[in-house]
């Protein structure tokens, strides 16, 4: 199985206790942030409420698949405050 890089950042990051990580390529983002939550528990689950991923640099606002096969690195993003 292949691996992803995820990378977390501000509240994320606390969360997870890491700004970086390899993970196990979910099938879907759905499963990945099904996985993150069992891994992290409510502190993720609050981040992940309001918060958003980039993947390979694209903002996903679905749960589908992650894409082909290959390099992926995924970034969860809490909420930003700001204007």
């Amino acid at each position: 199985m292949s691996q992803i890089t995820i990378r977390y950042f501000a509240a994320a990051a606390a969360a997870a206790g890491t700004e970086q990580e390899s993970w196990p390529r979910a099938e879907s983002l759905a499963q990945l942030r099904a996985e993150l939550v069992g891994a992290y528990g409510d502190p993720m689950a609050q981040v992940l409420r309001a918060g958003s991923f980039l993947i390979n640099g694209v903002v996903r606002r679905d749960d589908g698949e992650l894409g082909p096969e290959g390099e992926l690195t995924v970034d969860v993003l809490p909420p930003f405050a700001g204007g």
